[in-house]
């Protein structure tokens, strides 16, 4: 039993080392790649529309539009468009006094924001209003620099891509070691993944907000056909699928709330890991098939496969293989028992050293690295490192619970505005 045990764990170590190698490259290319200036001429002033989808988000939403409305870019190009969706609260009346074009949804079946998009761009199209070139998502809770869409244009410009996304840094990144948490996670998406593929000419990866879709592409598909719990993460996916490529623009930043407390954050994560779940059971396959395409596309398949495959469940699941070992040891004489416990104990040991070291040394890559996107005192910044390794374990728990668990869409709170930080924070490391 000894023999197959060590068998046992060094094939799933050496499958999970094998399957995530390539980004350790991606690693590499984050921390020797430096900011490219480009050289192009300049760019056509195209027509862009904000989408906006909010339920109960009258606290922050004034501030978002008014952000909106101070963007370096000619303001008769960019409407703005609010999906005030099944709001309790007076939501579209602060959208409307800010500038924005509000439009009131009342659905209590098909809820969530994939539902919400598709609604306002069929209305668009009845409406005879859906000739933009392209439309940003944001979320309420966003803060968006002032040159935005003017870097998001230029990038656009290139006609090389679907859509793209931009560089997402945290407006309360230092409330706490949770708000923090996702703030590291989501600079080291952009440091670390997403800019890499932009490398690499690959598929990059939506991811929630922030970003930009082609009218083309809307028009194609019919509105947004996307309504898993993840639907970003399915958006990405299929243009991987359909060989559509999206892109990546490291100048237009956003600042995004993150939760503070950890019953918001396990409500967000559930419905994210799940939403993951779903995808694995309604892409995955196809996504397999994909990578036999071979090149670029090939690559982005398999990408966006280890992207979505459950990882963290893998881990657990031989943890705790490991686990009924150690209890089916019992059963054995004492000198065996002794060996196979050890081996299982000892795996599991290295498993979470491991996983808490690189997990860590993740953490110390991204502060350094965008140590001047992190707008808290150099103290605390060293502080979060050593937490989001532990903000990072407890996706352990909401992995297994959303395995068996339904989860529906929840909204997620969201403070007063912090607009007047934020454009300080934009300031700064646009002069960095």
């Amino acid at each position: 039993m000894k023999e197959f045990t060590q068998l046992f764990n060094t094939a799933i170590a050496v499958i999970l080392t094998l399957l995530y190698l390539y980004q350790l490259g991606y690693l590499l290319i984050g921390i020797v790649q430096k900011n490219r200036q480009r050289c192009c001429p300049p760019p056509s002033l195209r027509r862009y529309a904000a989408v906006i989808s909010a339920r109960n988000e009258e606290n922050v939403i004034g501030g978002l539009i008014d952000s909106l409305k101070h963007q370096n870019y000619p303001a008769e190009l960019l409407d703005i468009y609010v999906i005030a969706d099944n709001c309790t609260d007076n939501t579209a009346q602060v959208a409307e006094n800010a500038g924005a074009i509000v439009y009131r949804r009342f659905n209590h079946l098909q809820v969530g924001k994939g539902y919400a998009l598709d609604y306002l761009f069929n209305l668009l199209t009845e409406e005879g209003k859906n000739d933009y070139d392209g439309y940003f998502v944001f979320d309420a809770d966003n803060y968006v620099d002032p040159n935005f869409v003017k870097e998001m244009n230029i990038t656009f410009g290139s006609g090389n891509y679907a859509a793209l996304t931009s560089y997402r840094n945290s407006r309360n990144f230092g409330s706490n070691w949770i708000s923090a948490g996702y703030g590291l996670w989501f600079l080291r998406e952009a440091r670390f993944l997403n800019a890499p593929r932009m490398a690499l000419g690959v598929n990059c990866a939506i991811s929630g907000t922030g970003f930009l879709v082609s009218g083309d592409l809307v028009r194609e598909n019919g509105g947004w056909p996307f309504h898993l719990l993840t639907e970003d993460i399915e958006f990405s996916v299929n243009c991987a699928l359909q060989g559509r490529v999206i892109g990546y623009c490291e100048k237009a930043v956003i600042y995004d709330e993150q939760p503070v407390t950890f019953k918001q954050s396990w409500d967000q994560r559930l419905r994210w890991s799940k939403g993951f779940y779903q995808i694995d059971y309604h892409y995955g396959m196809s996504l397999l098939k994909g990578i036999f395409a071979g090149g670029k596309r090939g690559f982005s398949c398999y990408d966006m496969f280890m992207t979505v495959a459950p990882g963290m469940f893998l881990t657990l699941g031989a943890i705790l293989i490991n686990l009924i070992m150690i209890t089916a040891a019992m059963t054995l004489p004492p000198a065996e028992a002794d060996m196979v416990m050890g081996e299982c104990l000892g795996f599991i040991a290295r498993t979470i050293f491991v996983f808490y070291l690189g997990l860590l040394m993740y953490g110390a890559v991204t502060t350094i690295t965008e140590w001047k996107s992190i707008a808290v005192p150099g103290g605390r910044k060293l502080k979060f490192l050593f937490t989001f390794p532990i903000f990072m374990f407890t996706y352990i728990p909401i992995a297994a619970v959303a395995l068996v668990r339904k989860v529906e869409w929840r909204p997620i709170y969201h403070g007063a505005d912090q607009g007047g930080f934020i454009a300080a924070a934009g300031k700064k490391r646009l002069s960095a």
